[in-house]
Formats: C-alpha cells, sequence, structure tokens
C-alpha cells in the first residue's frame, strides 16, 4: 500500500489489533506484522515510516520466548516499544529485565522525570493500564529514564540520540489517560507519518489490484446476504464489472426469510448477477450428528466450497473466488504467535486442494471500516447497518447436533428477538443480537401440567467492531415481553436466559 505506515510487530499481545486501530482511526495506515519480520524487509519499504513492538505474554529471558530481528534497532526509523517490546528493546541493548516481587496490574499512576517528544503537551499521567509480572531492573546505558511508575518501576525509556521508545504501560487501551495522545505523537512528531489512510484511496487501490489480479478473468464471488460479503461484492463489481458473478448458497442454516431477501437484495437493489442455489439438504446430511463447534465450521467450510467447485462447473469457467473476509476473521483464525480463538469456515475451513484463487478485498479492514467502506460504495444503510451473521449461519448458535426441529427453534426465537428489539427502538444501540438453542433441558409447568423442554438463551452485545463487546443492558420489561413470546410461541421450549458476560472473557458467538 503506497502511503504511509505504521507496522505493529506481533509478540502475541491481546491488544494488538487495538494499536493497530488507533492509528487507523488518525488517519495513519497500520496493518500486524509477523514479531520476526526482517530488517531487510522492512528497510525494502520505504512507505513504513514506524514500528510498534507489541505486548505479549512471554518473559523475555524464558526459553523459547519470541526473539525478532535485532538489527531492526539499528534502522535508524522511529520504534515504540510496549510492555514486553520496551523489555525486548531493552535486553538487545544490554539492558536488565527481571520478574517482580510486586506485579502491577489494571490503572497505576506514572510519574514523568521529564520531558520527551513522545510526551508533547502531556503533563501528567494519573491513570495508565499495566498488565506485567517483569520489570526493568536496569536502564541501558544509551537510554534514559523518562517517566516511572508510583512504586518506582521504569515506565518510560527513551534512547539519548535514537528515536526509540519502550513503555511499560499500555497506551493503546482506552482505561490510559492520553493514551491516543502518545501513539498520535509517536505517529505524527516522531515518525512524521502522513494521514492518508481513508475509505476513498482504499477503494481506489483495491479496485486497481484486483483489476491487476484478475486480469480477463472471472470471479465467482461467495454471498451470504451479510454486510461483509455485500460490501465485497460491491467493490469486486466496481473493479470488473460483468466479470463477477455472484452464487448464494442457501444452506438452509440462515434467519427466517433471510434467503429470499438476499436474492432480491442483488437482483433487484444491487443490480449483480446471483445464481441461488438450493442445497439445504445437502449441507444437513454432512451435519448430521456433529456436536463438536470447529468441526461445524470446517464442515460447512468445505462444503461452501465443494458446492461452489459442482455449481461453477455448470455456468462457466471461474479463476477466483471473491469472499468478504474481514481482519477480525483473520486474527481470530489464528496467526503465528497467536492461538485460534475460533476458525472461520472462510479462513481456516479451506481445503488445500480448493481450485480456486482467492480475492478478499476486505481482509485488512475492521467491521466498523467495511461499513464506512460500504456507505462510500454506495451500498443502502439498511444494508450496511444490518447485524452481523456468521457464515456457518444458525449451526453455529445450536449447541450440539443440527436439525430440522431445532433449526426452526433457534430461527422462530431470533425473529421473536428481532422484532421486539426492533419495536423498543434499541436496534441503532445493539450492535449484535441473536439466540441460542443451549441443548439444555429443564422442568416447567406449562397448563398445570409438568414440562422438561429447551433452553433458549439470548444473546446481546454493544461494541465498535466486534473485537471488544459488551453484554447490552436491555430494559427489563423488553426482557420480559421477548421471554414470553418465546415461550408462548415456540413449542418444545419452556425457559429463557439472558447471557450477560463480555469479550473477553467470552466471545460473541457460542460456538
Amino acid at each position: 500500500m503506497a502511503i504511509d505506515q505504521i507496522l505493529v510487530l506481533d509478540f502475541g499481545s491481546q491488544y494488538n489489533q487495538l494499536i493497530i486501530r488507533r492509528f487507523r482511526e488518525m488517519g495513519v495506515y497500520s496493518e500486524l506484522a509477523p514479531y520476526d519480520i526482517s530488517a531487510k524487509t522492512i528497510r525494502q519499504n520505504p512507505k513504513i515510516k514506524g514500528l510498534v513492538l507489541s505486548g505479549g505474554p512471554h518473559s523475555v529471558y524464558e526459553d523459547g520466548a519470541f526473539a525478532g530481528d535485532p538489527q531492526i534497532l539499528e534502522l535508524g526509523i522511529p520504534i515504540l516499544g510496549i510492555c514486553y517490546g520496551m523489555h525486548w528493546i531493552a535486553i538487545r541493548s544490554n539492558g536488565e529485565i527481571k520478574a517482580s516481587l510486586t506485579r502491577e496490574y489494571g490503572a497505576q499512576k506514572v510519574i514523568i522525570k521529564e520531558q520527551t517528544e513522545l510526551l508533547d503537551d502531556i503533563s501528567e499521567l494519573a491513570n495508565v493500564w499495566m498488565s506485567h509480572g517483569d520489570f526493568l531492573a536496569k536502564v541501558p546505558d544509551e537510554f534514559r529514564l523518562v517517566a516511572s511508575s508510583q512504586s518506582g518501576m521504569p515506565a518510560i525509556i527513551c534512547h539519548k540520540q535514537l528515536p526509540i521508545y519502550g513503555v511499560q504501560f499500555h497506551p493503546e487501551v482506552g482505561h490510559t489517560d492520553h493514551g491516543n495522545e502518545i501513539l498520535k505523537n509517536f505517529a505524527h512528531k516522531i515518525c512524521h507519518a502522513k494521514s492518508e489512510w481513508n475509505m476513498d484511496h482504499y477503494i481506489e487501490t483495491q479496485i486497481e489490484q484486483i483489476r491487476q489480479t484478475v486480469g480477463s478473468e472471472s470471479v465467482l464471488m461467495a454471498v451470504s446476504g451479510g454486510v461483509d460479503s455485500s460490501v465485497a461484492a460491491v467493490l469486486i463489481h466496481k473493479a470488473i464489472g460483468n466479470q463477477l458473478t455472484c452464487m448464494f448458497i442457501d444452506h438452509g442454516l440462515m434467519r427466517k426469510n433471510e434467503a429470499e431477501d438476499v436474492v432480491n437484495m442483488f437482483k433487484k437493489v444491487l443490480d449483480i448477477k446471483l445464481n441461488w442455489i438450493n442445497a439445504k439438504d445437502r449441507f444437513l446430511e454432512k451435519l448430521t450428528g456433529v456436536v463438536d463447534p470447529e468441526q461445524k465450521r470446517k464442515i460447512i467450510g468445505n462444503e461452501f466450497i465443494a458446492v461452489f467447485t459442482d455449481e461453477a462447473l455448470k455456468i462457466g469457467d471461474f479463476a477466483f473466488l471473491g469472499q468478504g473476509t474481514i481482519y477480525a476473521d483473520v486474527i481470530e483464525s489464528g496467526t503465528k504467535t497467536a492461538a485460534t480463538i475460533k476458525s472461520h469456515h472462510n479462513v481456516g475451513g479451506l481445503p488445500k486442494t480448493m481450485k480456486f484463487k482467492l480475492i478478499e478485498p476486505l481482509n485488512k479492514l475492521f467491521k466498523d471500516e467495511v461499513r464506512k467502506l460500504g456507505i462510500a460504495l454506495g451500498i443502502p444503510k439498511a444494508q450496511v447497518n444490518r447485524i452481523p451473521f456468521p457464515g456457518p449461519g444458525l449451526a453455529i448458535r445450536i449447541l450440539g447436533s443440527v436439525n430440522e426441529e431445532r433449526l426452526m427453534i433457534v430461527r422462530e426465537s431470533d425473529a421473536i428477538l428481532q422484532e421486539e428489539i426492533l419495536r423498543a427502538g434499541l436496534n441503532n444501540q445493539i450492535w449484535q443480537y441473536f439466540t441460542i438453542l443451549l441443548g439444555v433441558k429443564s422442568v416447567g409447568v406449562m397448563g398445570d401440567k409438568r414440562t422438561y423442554c429447551e433452553t433458549v438463551a439470548i444473546r446481546a452485545v454493544t461494541s465498535q467492531d466486534g473485537m471488544t463487546a459488551d453484554w447490552a443492558k436491555i430494559p427489563y420489561d423488553v426482557l420480559d415481553i421477548i421471554s414470553r413470546r418465546i415461550v408462548n410461541e415456540i413449542p418444545g421450549v419452556n425457559r429463557v436466559v439472558y447471557d450477560i458476560t463480555s469479550k473477553p472473557p467470552s466471545t460473541i458467538e457460542w460456538e
């Protein structure tokens, strides 16, 4: 990408995506890179204006600790080490890192001892977010101590000649006072990176890249009707027009009336070629008796590709497969340093023998950026603001095996939830809301008779991009209506519960 950028080297921090987001929010392009990217590779890209070394779960002195290329410290470009990143810088500059008897977690006060460009216009740091059990026991000789925590541990260091900085806390999290200002100072005043990152530029860049990649070949686009695949399809269509054919595989795992809505939107609203394939029986047969969520995802992903392959042979010759993969899908499916949270059918589920080459124009964007892109492309707001829906559909909202009866329960309960959230005017306040069939039965009383029926859970969260989320505080009277309707209108259900956990520690989906 030929604009100024800041690379975030991934040492395994749970917060590294937040660092990227903070830079992008200020108009500076940023993306994740492997922790061991070579200094030579960085040197070859003059648009890289700075490096951030992320935090991580390990100690730098442990066997097997992530060890990047020490020559990056000699590149002369600005570097900011955060937590583990600071320790990595220090230990490679003859500093000393030790395990601390007094660990620092959560909000801590930092005492500024001297000023530096990183702290321009910042006079105090009353609360910063700490998360570490090691500390900098000896500041390297070529560095100076800029600030300490209230307990006396080094909190900020700065190289005496080079633009290399280290902070013990996490400026990227919202709990840190002046965290955004620290990152802005690094990006603009130290790296001198220009704010060139915006959706207009992204559209222009992606259109050019798609045209160069595809050439005169044809693309078969996998669409689900969701925000991601719809935006990706419109972007690809803008680039290559009728070289794109969209195929909607109806796997029978959609929400109520959703398949018909998808077909109508693509044909009548977006005016994009669409083939509707009814493959419900095929998917349900493959899922029979399968209870493991990761196996469900793999089966659905593999079956998608199998159906695409079969149907593509009937309608034309396609070299490329388009997908609406976004950055969160890639990260959650596992990076070099991070374990898989959950595999996504369009990332981890792809078979190695897949015939198509992939076109994934959104795989560097977070969800809120995809929505902004959709608006910039002229997609109706109602579609762009549609609540997220996973590729595997209702199969991962049913804990345990999938069949028609269980699908009916989730589909109908979800429709009731959607109706009541909309009726209460809460749809613009809640980022995502759906129901889950838990596979747990409990005793109840209905019509003076004992029942032993299914439990439905409600999941509703507020979030900006899906990387973190909090449970939505739906008014009790609205929850009461939803619960009564689900129990009264859906056979086989006698209990409704509400999920009140945030992400982390949980994920948004249950499977």
